[in-house]
């Protein structure tokens, strides 16, 4: 009886995710002309702008997820629907006002509902199953930096408010949560004390064409939801220092290209902190991180072109005395255009491991925390794409009274 519940659930929400789907696909098919003026530049209006240097953008993403299996609760439905909404913009500042050089990017973003998708009541992961469930906000700007050239070309500092986990220990293959995988662990390093859109600034180098130099700081106490002078100037002083070095590199496979980059990086977080268990805090957390991102084979010879298979790799290292997660690591893959005639679509895979300090064993009674994920990403128009999913997550929360859990999603994703 409950399974036939939760089945007229499951069925409830894709009719209603593909009833917007068609309709966003209805509402775009009028024409091809019609189309081209919607998705480029809401009918005209971003075709004028962008003469002048402004480019603007809105996505939409809206995720039903659902633990069909172990974690937590199968049963409780809080947090199954959620989604988010953003509006970004980037003004030449050369076009725009005559500068020599330089740019201003601005992120708006939204969510929804109250509850964060359906971790802390089904699941129960450390990682996090839903990395785009950001809860009920309204818009609010999360980022607005200036970027500009220094010493020429090759110098570049950013100032104002970042997401710094945009700037650094980044992915080809593993980085966005609207497209690529939905864990947590597949977005970010977990043993990186990232703070949340902060102010700070990064200044970067490139040597050389294919070497690149890094560092960042950023209030390490920043929310997210504020402007960001509350945290920066007033009470302690913290802030978190970022230096990264890295190289891309392009191999040749029988006149095929195959583009990689790969990174390592330290920081430094000066805040008092300490794991779970700690009978006090310490100061001065450092840690250090690699990844890699490397295509493997490719299609065909166009440089533009990305189909083909790719791997990741992230590794990362913080004090077990002051951190919960004391090591981690992911490897994946993804294929773009494995089915013949859908040359867009995507199928990823990741494996990704984080192991607990053993300083802290009263709160993690497992070793470790593990993820695996699977999903295809369905580009049905030039604007709309659809990806199901399923992870399988191994002690959850490093909880051994917790079974393993099985989660299913449906992520649909409208691009203007």
């Amino acid at each position: 009886m409950f399974w036939e519940q939760e089945r007229a659930d499951i069925m409830k929400t894709t009719i209603a995710l593909s009833a917007m789907l068609l309709l966003s696909v209805a509402s775009t098919s009028v024409a091809d002309n019609a189309q081209q003026d919607a998705t480029d530049g809401f009918f005209g209006i971003g075709e004028s702008l962008a003469g002048s240097g402004v480019e603007i953008g809105v996505g939409v993403t809206g995720i039903y997820q659902q633990t069909v299996r172990g974690g937590l609760d199968t049963h409780r439905r809080s947090g199954r629907h959620s989604g988010s909404y953003d509006l970004e913009m980037t003004a030449d500042l050369q076009k725009l006002l005559g500068f020599d050089g330089g740019s201003i990017y601005i992120l708006v973003e939204g969510g929804w509902p109250d509850e964060e998708g359906i971790d802390a009541g089904s699941v129960g992961s450390v990682f996090g199953v839903n990395a785009d469930a950001i809860g009920n906000d309204a818009m609010l700007v999360k980022e607005l930096y200036c970027r500009y050239p220094l010493l020429g070309d090759n110098t570049t500092l950013m100032v104002g408010k970042i997401d710094f986990t945009s700037v650094f220990d980044a992915s080809a293959y593993a980085d966005d949560e609207t497209s690529q995988f939905l864990n947590g662990a597949f977005v970010d390093n977990p043993t990186i004390p990232f703070p949340d859109y902060s102010l700070g600034a990064v200044l970067s180098c490139n040597p050389t064409e294919s070497w690149y130099i890094m560092a960042g700081a950023a209030d390490a106490q920043a929310d997210g939801r504020e402007t960001g002078f509350r945290t920066t100037f007033g009470g302690e002083d913290y802030f978190l220092y970022i230096l990264e070095t890295g190289i891309t590199l392009e191999l040749d496979s029988a006149g095929r290209a195959l583009q990689g980059a790969y990174r390592a990086g330290l920081w430094n977080d000066p805040q008092p902190k300490g794991h779970s268990d700690a009978t006090r805090n310490y100061r001065d957390d450092v840690g250090f991180y690699i990844s890699c991102d490397q295509m493997l084979t490719k299609e065909n010879t166009e440089p533009e072109d990305s189909q083909g298979l790719g791997t990741f790799f992230r590794y990362g290292y913080a004090n077990s005395r002051k951190n919960d997660i004391h090591c981690f690591w992911s490897v994946g893959f993804q294929y773009q255009g494995l089915v013949e005639g859908r040359d867009e679509d995507v199928l990823g895979i990741g494996f990704a491991q984080g192991i607990f300090s053993n300083k802290a064993s009263a709160t993690y009674t497992e070793d470790c925390e593990n993820a695996l994920e699977l999903y295809y990403n369905v580009l049905v128009r030039r604007q709309v794409s659809i990806s199901p999913g399923i992870q399988y997550i191994t002690n959850p929360g490093g909880d051994n009274a917790v079974s393993d859990a099985v989660v299913l999603g449906l992520r649909t994703q409208i691009m203007f």
